[in-house]
């Protein structure tokens, strides 16, 4: 504390220093000038009143000494006042002696103080303000202590011109802290220029404040340049150094290594940075719980980390630490501050999970399936429901059929062994199982432990005996036919077996599926007999096996399920097969058409397949030709005096066995650019009925017959009974030309012929409305109910119908009658008109 006092009350002395002006003449001497001074008459200890050139005087010093006790002189020529001095004479002299020991030679610099009265007058009104170009009068460096205890006001430091020296100067300041916030902290004498703050200062809140000093005239006129003067805070260790939480919270895995970093605590200082002030320390107070040490920090960084390996979380899984930040780097007297850091550990699975037992016993029927014959408990310390505590068994040995399963039950972290394959008592009497356990995670202790992280035990399980049906094993079996083999054809069955006695004997065999019933068992052999012929094409897909499902059953009614696996062998009992029927080709624009085949036969006895011309006609072998393209496929082309038309050419197609087969293609050589064209045009010229239309017209005739029947039937019936009604007085008789003799027929209502009316033979007639002329002579019919007739429709042609002239009110289906009643109503009236003709 000592050093800071000193300097700040040295820097306090440099500020109220008075300005000196030094002035140099030089003499004429041997070795040194001599130096004058000008002071005041008052001089405060430790005030720098000028300063001398001592190498100058003599190059190499390692000595000074000052003739007079009241001033001293530091190594760069700087000559100070030992305390304080009172001039009471005008003029005052001492001698600085200089020495260089090694060189043995010695010089003296005479300095003369000087002190004089000066006049100050005012500066008459014509009188121009003398202004410097070469020198400002310069700012002194001046501070003042954060918090001072004054007394207030603080004295700081002189202001002064130099153009005090002939003019009346008056000083004045202006700024933050005097007309800036904070207001009227310094002010300045205006008459002497000394400066004073008015209360303390937190440096927090202002660290500097920039002051500009002003020197003017009594007019007003500026004697100089305004003076930056910048007044600094020195910093006092007034604030304690906080943490930036009050608490912390941190994790680490337990078993962590030494020097795990846990986290990092913090602390800020609102002093001045970089100074010791704001020089923070931390440490650790105090552990809970109170075992050893486990935890250190770094004192400049705040980063905490293991200290030892032991840090178990089954021990202790929290840990509160005390943490005190200090300033001034941690000395006595520095500022303190604490914080709390819980620090949690995690768990890890350092801990196996172990058997309570080394060996188990269980039992279980043979023959049966997911059932639960043993539950294991395990123990382990680590966190319950987390990957470190949850079980994982394995089953090491014992189980290469497969036949046990051994899972996790969640909520009791037991070993749960089931059976997933039926046992067989006669097989084993007992198995012993080897099982492992360990955790989901990875065990994280040291190697050496490593090489032990799975507890095993021993489970022996015991088959109990049961008497058991016939077994059906294996469960598929295998034999080959040919196909095509002949009805009855024998063949060895499948075979199942006692297993307590392994013989098949006493057991019945029955055919529970056959797809196509092919075959049949011998009930008590159970071989087989074909009992139709087997088409190896018939399956789907071809290639599949024709399975067959068999049960086997002994004397207790007990039975298995086996299924009999046929393959058939192919034969070759299917040549190829063209698939083209019907082609065009465009000629101009096709020279070919291509032609392919399939065999529905195996590939062995399939492609390659042979094309020909067959009995062809020599036009057609002159014509056409015939070329192989691949292994299925084969080209048809024709050569260039081949016509438009249509050709029928037959094609033999023969596979690798020799099997072959004839086609005839219908080949349209055809005038166009598309085929589609000449496809469209044989679709409508060529109309082919189909088997379905056939059927229909030839029902459509045995339905038109009956109604004929009908319609005979019914002609006759009422010639016998119908009586000509009495109105057909009302209804006019329309005759054709008569010049030759008529052959005009009569038609019913039913659209067929009666008779004519001159009893020419029966036929079709047609229906009503229909103009049937025979000859060129009109037909005629009697019209119920209408007004008009021939003659009055007739026009300049000779052969209308009655369709032709028919009025709106003629009802056709109630106009037509037989034969017999026509010549009932017109006999007697025909002899009356032929009467009135003669008579007339």
């Amino acid at each position: 504390m000592a050093a800071p006092r000193l300097r700040s009350s040295l820097r306090g002395a440099l500020c109220r220093q008075l300005l000196l002006t030094l002035v140099v003449f030089s003499f004429a001497c041997e070795a040194c000038k001599k130096e004058i001074f000008n002071i005041p008459s008052k001089l405060e200890a430790d005030k720098m009143i000028g300063r001398v050139n001592l190498k100058e005087c003599l190059g190499s010093v390692d000595r000074i000494q000052s003739s007079d006790p009241d001033f001293r002189v530091l190594e760069d020529g700087s000559v100070y006042t030992a305390h304080a001095v009172v001039l009471s004479d005008e003029k005052r002299s001492f001698t600085i002696r200089l020495s260089d020991t090694k060189k043995r030679t010695q010089k003296e610099i005479l300095v003369l103080l000087e002190y004089q009265k000066k006049v100050l007058r005012k500066r008459h009104t014509k009188e121009t303000v003398l202004r410097r170009s070469k020198r400002r009068w310069a700012p002194i460096p001046c501070s003042m202590q954060e918090n001072s205890l004054g007394p207030f006001p603080l004295f700081l430091q002189q202001v002064q011109s130099d153009a005090a020296q002939n003019y009346t100067i008056f000083y004045s300041i202006s700024g933050r802290g005097v007309d800036k916030e904070p207001l009227n902290l310094f002010f300045i004498e205006r008459d002497t220029g000394n400066l004073y703050c008015t209360q303390p200062v937190d440096r927090e809140e202002y660290d500097v404040f920039d002051l500009i000093a002003y020197a003017s005239t009594a007019d007003g006129y500026s004697a100089d340049f305004p003076l930056p003067l910048p007044i600094r805070v020195e910093d006092e260790n007034d604030n304690h150094p906080i943490f930036t939480e009050a608490v912390y919270n941190f994790e680490v895995p337990e078993s962590s290594r030494v020097g795990t970093t846990v986290g990092v605590v913090c602390a800020t200082d609102r002093d001045e940075p970089d100074t010791m002030h704001t020089r923070l320390k931390y440490s650790i107070l105090e552990q809970t719980p109170r075992s050893p040490g486990l935890f250190s920090v770094h004192p400049s960084t705040g980063v905490i980390t293991t200290v030892s390996h032991y840090l178990d979380r089954e021990v202790a899984d929290k840990y509160s630490l005390i943490m005190k930040v200090q300033d001034m780097d941690g000395q006595f007297f520095g500022l303190m501050s604490t914080a709390t850091c819980i620090i949690t550990v995690k768990d890890s699975n350092d801990n196996l999970p172990t058997f309570r037992q080394n060996a188990y016993e269980a039992s279980v029927e043979e023959n049966t399936v997911n059932v639960e014959i043993l539950r294991i408990p395990v123990e382990d310390k680590d966190l319950i429901n987390t990957a470190n505590w949850r079980a994982n068994f394995t089953i090491l040995k014992g189980n290469e059929n497969g036949h046990f399963k051994i899972t996790t039950d969640k909520a009791t972290n037991e070993g749960v062994l089931s059976v997933v394959k039926p046992l067989d008592y006669e097989e084993s009497h007992q198995v012993v199982l080897e099982i492992g356990v360990a955790n989901e995670a990875p065990f994280t202790r040291d190697v050496a432990l490593r090489m032990t992280t799975m507890n095993r035990a021993v489970v022996t399980v015991h088959v109990k005996d049961q008497d058991e049906g016939p077994e059906c094993s294996p469960e598929v079996q295998y034999i080959r036919i040919k196909e095509n083999s002949a009805v009855g054809s024998k063949i060895s069955g499948y075979k199942a077996y006692d297993p307590e006695t392994k013989s098949s004997s006493g057991l019945r065999y029955k055919i529970l599926h056959d797809p196509k019933e092919w075959i049949t068992v011998n009930e008590g052999s159970g071989s087989l007999e074909t009992y139709k012929t087997l088409d190896r094409e018939v399956i789907t897909p071809k290639n599949d096996l024709y399975n067959i499902t068999v049960l086997a059953i002994d004397q207790d009614g007990r039975s298995c399920t086996g299924t009999l696996a046929v393959s058939i062998e192919d034969v070759n009992d299917n040549p190829p097969e063209i698939l083209q029927d019907y082609l065009v080709i465009c000629k101009g624009n096709m020279d070919y058409v291509d032609i392919s085949a399939i065999d529905h036969d195996s590939s062995i006895n399939g492609a390659p397949f042979y094309f020909s011309l067959a009995n062809t006609s020599p036009e057609i072998n002159r014509l056409w030709t015939i070329t192989r393209v691949n292994d299925t496929a084969a080209r048809l082309a024709y050569q260039k005096n081949a016509q438009f038309q249509e050709y029928f050419i037959p094609v033999a197609v023969k596979d690798r066995a020799g099997l072959s087969a004839t086609k005839t293609l219908r080949v349209n050589l055809c005038d166009c650019t598309n085929p589609v064209q000449c496809r469209a045009a044989a679709r409508s010229a060529d109309v082919i009925l189909g088997k379905w239309a056939i059927l229909a017209i030839l029902l459509g005739i045995a339905l038109l017959f009956s109604i004929l029947l009908t319609l005979v039937c019914g002609i006759v019936s009422a010639r016998n009974k119908k009586a000509f009604p009495d109105d057909l007085a009302q209804q006019n008789l329309i005759i054709s030309n008569t010049e030759a003799p008529g052959d005009d027929k009569v038609c019913s209502a039913n659209g067929f012929m009666t008779q004519t009316v001159n009893n020419a033979n029966q036929g079709f007639c047609g229906t009503m409305g229909s103009g049937v002329k025979n000859g060129g002579q009109e037909s005629i019919e009697m019209v119920k109910g209408g007004q008009q007739t021939l003659e009055s429709c007739r026009g300049a042609g000779h052969h209308h119908t009655l369709d032709s002239c028919r009025g709106g009110t003629i009802e056709v289906e109630n106009s037509r009658y037989t034969y017999s009643e026509w010549q009932n109503f017109t006999q007697p009236r025909l002899g009356e008109e032929s009467i009135r003709g003669h008579t007339g």
